[in-house]
């Protein structure tokens, strides 16, 4: 039924709901792989230089957002432990979300990506732009679960 699932995770504890219910599925399917995905949006240098107030020694965005999504996963990891996971590996990517996510679960040949209903934004960016979870059903390849 299900081999590979892609979990969404952004520090939420929606994103950590989710987490569980992959675990959950883990622990009655022999053989499920989980892989965290957390994604970060890319900043360019040139964004970063627009900073004029910006402190000598400060990271451009890019290393901050990628270090601290680095410490989402490795929390995500250590949870889905706690919480009975055997095989959970962790990835780091950066780009749009929705996009990456699905690009990701396509790349691992996933049977199922699980998602929360919002993450960290707020309902109104949900609603004006429409939430990652709400793109991710709507581009994925492969059966998703909302959480």
């Amino acid at each position: 039924m299900f081999n590979k699932i892609v979990v969404a995770v952004d520090g939420s504890a929606l994103s950590l709901r989710a987490l569980n219910k992959a675990v959950q599925l883990q622990a009655l399917l022999p053989n499920v792989e989980i892989y965290l995905i957390c994604v970060y949006k890319h900043h360019s240098l040139f964004e970063a230089s627009l900073s004029i107030g910006r402190p000598v020694g400060m990271d451009i965005p890019d290393r901050v957002l990628s270090d601290y999504a680095k410490e989402v996963v490795i929390h995500a990891k250590e949870h889905a432990w706690q919480q009975g996971a055997t095989h959970v590996r962790g990835f780091v990517r950066s780009g749009r979300p929705s996009r990456v996510i699905v690009k990701f679960a396509s790349e691992k040949e996933a049977d199922l990506i699980v998602v929360g209903t919002r993450g960290t934004h707020s309902d109104k960016d949900g609603i004006l732009l429409g939430s990652v979870s709400h793109r991710v059903t709507s581009a994925a390849k492969c059966p998703v679960l909302v959480v």
